[in-house]
């Protein structure tokens, strides 16, 4: 079997390895830092499963990379693990083609299980996941959620309610000034946000930061 761990923090890279190296002994571990190094080696080589992280520089996010791997590789699993709760992108993990979501937190005793679930054809959803996708579904018809947002709009929402400034986002995603400025303009015209405080107070209130 051979899985491959995308990551950009060493340590969380070397404690994934060395919690699957005692359930799959004689598996193929290999790691890698960046989305980048990530697609290289699904577009180079054969792989059982991946795991990777949202979050992950220079630019591209997580879901991106979901996305890319399964147009390339649309039987390979991917499993998503991160650092942000479920409310937040397990949703959009999902419908971006993630067989499985865990948080960091939970993953000593739920990643092994999840890989064994998606080698075997079958989603992981944990309790926490399975109640976000229900709620998600219940809500799917409200015009102003988050979930009307695309994932690049979601990913400013996030940058804008942490207090970021255009530049700055810009920089971050590898994007240009104008483009980020489109993005918030979309954000605000789906949302019915009339300045930054509004999106801020949505997203405080929502637990979205």
């Amino acid at each position: 079997m051979r899985i491959l761990i995308a990551d950009d923090h060493t340590i969380v890279r070397e404690g994934i390895k060395l919690l699957l190296i005692e359930s799959y002994p004689l598996a193929d571990i290999v790691d890698v830092s960046d989305s980048v190094d990530l697609m290289k080696s699904v577009y180079k080589e054969k792989w059982d499963v991946v795991i990777c992280d949202i979050s992950m520089p220079p630019g591209d996010s997580g879901l991106e990379a979901i996305k890319q791997i399964k147009e390339h590789a649309p039987k390979l699993p991917v499993i998503i693990l991160s650092m942000h709760a479920p409310d937040q992108y397990a949703v959009r993990a999902i419908k971006a083609g993630a067989m499985g979501y865990l948080t960091k937190g939970a993953a000593t005793l739920e990643l092994v299980k999840a890989v064994n679930t998606v080698l075997s054809g079958r989603k992981y959803l944990s309790a926490d996941v399975a109640g976000v996708l229900a709620d998600a579904f219940e809500n799917s018809n409200i015009s102003n959620s988050v979930e009307s947002l695309s994932d690049r709009e979601f990913e400013v929402f996030k940058l804008l309610a942490s207090g970021k400034s255009i530049s700055d986002i810009a920089k971050q995603l590898i994007l240009s000034t104008n483009t980020v400025s489109t993005f918030r303009a979309r954000i605000f015209e789906k949302m019915g946000f009339h300045n930054n405080l509004e999106l801020i107070r949505y997203a405080v209130d929502n637990k979205l930061i």
